[in-house]
């Protein structure tokens, strides 16, 4: 589960994406067993990947992030704009294929562009479809409708 100050960036960072018509979801299962932070789908049906990270030593003893790579077209840092980013330069970081966005409650920055790593066509439609039914079962469960039915159209 997201920090109150990760939640914070997730949420600057779902306003960006909006805005430029990716829509996210937040804590979405891999299946590798991994769980990203944000996951979302762009306008041309490709699969962005962010990992946010609030805290230095969080983002410099993270082992796991490269586990990400193979589920998304795109990858993201996603950053509170007070945590030095200086590290996410070196190499073991992957500055090459790793984009990064500074966040806070309200809005958010690409500070560097996250490049494309096409997925193969049949990997992006699993991950789009397991998306998109992760989405509608969080909307029912949330939208429990009861006895009553569907709400109005």
């Amino acid at each position: 589960m997201l920090s109150p100050d990760a939640l914070s960036v997730a949420r600057g960072i779902a306003r960006l994406f909006a805005r430029n018509d990716i829509w996210c979801l937040p804590e979405m299962p891999l299946r590798n067993g991994r769980r990203a932070d944000l996951m979302g789908i762009d306008g041309k049906g490709r699969v962005v990947i962010v990992e946010i990270k609030v805290a230095k030593a969080d983002l410099l003893s993270d082992g796991k992030w490269q586990d990400y790579l193979e589920y998304c077209d795109r990858f993201f840092w996603g950053l509170s704009p007070v945590l030095d980013r200086a590290c996410l330069e070196e190499a073991h970081f992957l500055p090459d294929c790793c984009g990064v966005i500074v966040a806070d409650n309200y809005d958010a920055e690409i500070l560097r562009p996250a490049p494309m790593r096409a997925l193969a066509p049949a990997r992006r439609k699993v991950e789009v479809e397991r998306l998109a039914r992760a989405a509608l079962r969080r909307q029912a469960l949330n939208g429990d409708w009861g006895l009553t039915g569907p709400p109005a159209l």
